[in-house]
């Protein structure tokens, strides 16, 4: 099952970009044999500062056909490392071919995308901003992919 980001806004070079760069391979890497990945980074940019609804068919284009969508959201469930890797499991073995994660700009996800979600995914009741949720999302993805190889990356 292959695996997307996709965000709003051009990550430039820098600390963040770096470290999205380090868990994208690593995810790509640990998940190959595990039938998960690559995992790959699609950013849009809405040139005209229409806010999350200009935004929302962007993101929409971004999303492949029949991909399980999962919002990043600040209303959504909060799942454990191993709940998150779990469901990465289970959709794998249903046959998905694509998971996409979508991440929106500074105002968040345009409703009517929101309602599109097969998943929303919170990192808690803290808002982050949108250009570091990408690489928390990578790591956690990073971290699914270790816990469901055994890999003693994640302890509890």
């Amino acid at each position: 099952m292959q695996l997307s980001i996709c965000a709003v806004g051009r990550l430039r070079k820098g600390p963040e970009k770096d470290l999205l760069d380090d868990y994208v391979l690593r995810a790509t890497r640990t998940g190959r044999g595990l039938g998960l990945g690559p995992l790959s980074v699609v950013e849009v940019e809405d040139r005209k500062s229409a806010g999350m609804a200009g935004e929302a068919p962007l993101l929409r284009r971004a999303i492949p056909d029949g991909a399980v969508r999962v919002m990043l959201d600040e209303r959504g469930t909060v799942l454990s490392s191993p709940d998150f890797a779990q469901k990465l499991a289970t959709w794998r073995d249903q046959g998905r071919s694509h998971a996409a994660f979508v991440i929106g700009g500074a105002d968040g996800i345009a409703p009517d995308l929101r309602a599109e979600a097969d998943l929303s995914v919170s990192f808690g009741k803290m808002v982050w901003p949108h250009m570091l949720v990408r690489v928390m999302l990578a790591e956690q993805i990073y971290r699914a992919t270790s816990i469901l190889a055994g890999s003693p990356y994640h302890r509890v």
